[in-house]
């Protein structure tokens, strides 16, 4: 799910019978029926129906299937569809921020000095290795010019990339509070990680530079000077 469509469905809570709703099944400890959560919040089971589909669609909520009677067989009655809050984490920044990838970067680095590799050069190989695996599962584009696609897929890790100037600059750090109290580190992993996207995307004439900037990525792409 793109920020996009985060804030899409973030932004169906913004009415409050589906915001009271969501908040009654997320506090179950069981997936609950729509007559449950029709009572719980004082509206006829019809338009709670409504509502909890909703919260479906939006990916909020989902469903499954099961006979609440706990019988089977005949005369057991149909299985009434049953509603719980989705696995998954959604949350929305703006400015976009991938703390979860940093969190991911750093704990496979410890994991690697663990085993007697340096922590700065364990940093490094497995923020490039992220780097590869990322340009590895970006989609194909239609564009051939390499800025433009390496573009694209910064712009899917919240770079906010730019073009200026036959260069990419970054607006955005998606790391940026852990950059601003662990600089050094966090820019040293960020420098290696769009490393690998450019091995991984096959742009040996493209490189990543370390160019800090206020208030954005400290990382600038730039075509390699031709020889």
């Amino acid at each position: 799910m793109d920020i996009t469509e985060q804030v899409s469905s973030i932004g169906t809570l913004a009415d409050d019978t589906r915001r009271a709703l969501y908040e009654h099944v997320a506090a179950q400890p069981e997936p609950v029926s729509r007559d449950s959560a029709a009572n719980a919040v004082g509206i006829a089971p019809h338009m709670a129906r409504f509502h909890l589909d909703k919260l479906v669609e939006a990916g909020l909520l989902e469903t499954e299937f099961r006979r609440l009677t706990g019988r089977s067989g005949p005369g057991a009655g149909r299985p009434s569809k049953l509603y719980r809050r989705v696995s998954q984490t959604i949350s929305v920044s703006l400015p976009e921020r991938r703390y979860d990838l940093v969190g991911h970067l750093l704990a496979g680095a410890i994991e690697r000095a663990a085993g007697g590799t340096g922590l700065d050069e364990a940093v490094a190989q497995v923020a490039h290795d992220e780097g590869r695996t990322i340009a590895a599962s970006a989609p194909p584009a239609d564009n051939p010019d390499d800025l433009t696609r390496v573009a694209g897929v910064l712009a899917a890790q919240g770079f906010e990339p730019r073009e200026e100037d036959d260069a990419l600059t970054l607006a955005n750090c998606p790391f940026d509070s852990l950059a601003r109290e662990h600089t050094e580190l966090v820019c040293s992993a960020n420098l290696a990680l769009i490393g690998g996207i450019l091995e991984g995307m096959d742009c040996p004439h493209l490189r990543a530079s370390g160019e800090p900037h206020a208030d954005q990525c400290c990382v600038a792409i730039r075509r390699s000077p031709l020889r």
